[in-house]
């Protein structure tokens, strides 16, 4: 290699560096966590056992320093401003919801983080279901998704979940197509937090 292409060649730390501090945040966040706060416990620990060992490269490799301290700084503004903005931030939503025969309904009660309102499945034009949030609120987080459990089942990410789609809005009225195959009288309407496996709320959905 050049003398010309070897500084050029160190700079594939600072994606490397990036990619590696990514990956300790779904690790520690979304894998290793069991509950949403130990999961943001252990994600802010992962910040700052990646700085530290980025500042130890930096202090002993000098040709490395500033790749790896740029790779750091970009992935880290990134994830945590990501993150921040979706915790802290409210998205409400008003969604005109569809009316009709109700299939079934359940109210929701709170998991990690206190949620409230109404979900119901209402049989539409076509044969087609959907299922609505009315009067629905719960907290600001990263990432959630509505989830359809089998039977009482409360687990996001295990088998047979069927994932309708990124949560629209934190607060307010909104609603879902719902494949068909389901069967909504005894099924389990899931607030999940992807990012950090955490369940936010849930509704078992019974007959109307």
């Amino acid at each position: 290699m050049s003398a010309r292409a070897r500084p050029a060649a160190r700079w594939l730390a600072a994606p490397a560096v990036a990619a590696l501090f990514a990956a300790g945040v779904w690790l520690f966040g979304g894998v290793v966590a069991g509950t949403f706060r130990t999961a943001m416990a252990l994600t802010a620990g992962w910040f700052a056992v990646a700085a530290a060992a980025c500042l130890a490269v930096a202090w002993r490799r000098r040709l490395l320093r500033a790749p790896v301290l740029a790779g750091y700084a970009v992935a880290a503004v990134t994830v945590g401003g990501y993150l921040g903005y979706s915790t802290l931030h409210d998205r409400v939503v008003h969604e005109r919801v569809a009316a009709g025969p109700v299939e079934a309904t359940a109210a929701f009660v709170s998991g990690e983080h206190e949620t409230a309102g109404a979900a119901r499945v209402v049989r539409v034009s076509g044969g087609r279901r959907v299922l609505t949030l009315t009067d629905f609120a719960t907290s600001a987080g990263p990432d959630l998704r509505v989830r359809v459990a089998p039977g009482r089942g409360t687990d996001g990410a295990a088998a047979g979940v069927v994932d309708l789609g990124a949560l629209k809005g934190n607060r307010g009225d909104q609603q879902y197509e719902l494949p068909s195959g389901i069967d909504a009288r005894s099924a389990t309407v899931l607030i999940w937090c992807r990012a950090f496996s955490a369940l936010f709320g849930s509704a078992a959905l019974a007959p109307a």
